[in-house]
């Protein structure tokens, strides 16, 4: 029934640069069939997904994308709703308080950014910017609009990344209880983007408790996503794909994949969605 499914997409509810309502349009546009709106650490543009999603007949499945960590290594968490009701108070109130530490920590960034490097930024500037959900997307796109002469991959790997004196590490619970948080909200949990996994082994992330691998994205090779297929089939996961859109930036390399670049078939989409609807 579905042909073409992208489950990895941002919009300006975290860091992407499109609404949720321009999302899901563009998600038409780009012929998919079925999409999943995964914001960082928030669920707050899903409704307005949901609605534009009926209005113009695109399947939408409700996501998130949670930041913990392993071994003290980041490693991302998507999560699959098949029912927004299912998202309780305490899960939001988790939410508000993950997000608030992201404006004090951004702040913290901006200045050492200016200390260790000398970049000097207009902090409430990018926090307007950003519509008050702020990442390091926001800063680094701050540093161009500038006048400083770097790419984003730059700003990331000397001056924003994990291992620069300016970086602050974000709030993020172990990956054990991001998976069990999800699951406590009846989420369906697939481990994301595997192939950005740095400093640790990724068959141990793997052999955690997903449901299942991001196992097609735009910045593996071909070996990689036969990996990621292979550890899928070794340990009984279901198979994921997503662009991780947020934007149509040439100067940001990472997320530069239009809505659907890579993407599910049909057969594997039944089997995504026959994976959500079994969750109890």
């Amino acid at each position: 029934m579905y042909k073409k499914g992208d489950f990895h997409l941002h919009s300006t509810a975290s860091d992407g640069k499109f609404s949720p309502i321009d999302l899901v349009n563009l998600a038409k546009d780009q012929h998919l069939d079925i999409m999943a709106l995964t914001d960082h650490d928030t669920i707050s543009g899903i409704d307005d997904a949901i609605s534009q999603s009926t209005k113009i007949g695109i399947k939408f499945i409700p996501g998130i994308e949670l930041s913990t960590l392993y071994k003290g290594r980041s490693v991302h968490v998507l999560g699959y709703f098949k029912n927004i009701d299912n998202i309780d108070n305490n899960f939001r109130t988790f939410l508000k308080k993950m997000n608030d530490y992201r404006v004090n920590r951004a702040r913290e960034i901006v200045e050492n950014l200016y200390k260790f490097f000398n970049i000097k930024l207009d902090y409430d500037d990018i926090l307007k910017k950003a519509n008050g959900i702020i990442a390091r997307p926001h800063i680094a796109r701050a540093i161009i609009d500038a006048g400083y002469d770097y790419t984003f991959d730059y700003i990331f790997s000397k001056f924003i990344g994990e291992d620069s004196p300016a970086y602050v590490p974000n709030k993020k619970i172990s990956t054990e209880d991001g998976i069990a948080v999800l699951k406590s909200m009846k989420a369906m949990v697939v481990l994301a983007h595997p192939v950005l996994i740095r400093k640790v082994n990724v068959e141990d992330v793997i052999k955690l408790p997903f449901d299942g691998i991001e196992a097609i994205y735009p910045a593996n090779t071909q070996d990689d996503t036969i990996k990621f297929i292979n550890y899928a089939s070794k340990y009984n996961k279901i198979i994921s794909a997503g662009s991780d859109f947020h934007g149509l930036d040439s100067n940001n390399s990472k997320h530069g994949s239009l809505p659907g670049y890579v993407y599910l078939e049909e057969d594997r989409i039944d089997i995504f969605l026959n994976k959500l609807d079994s969750i109890k």
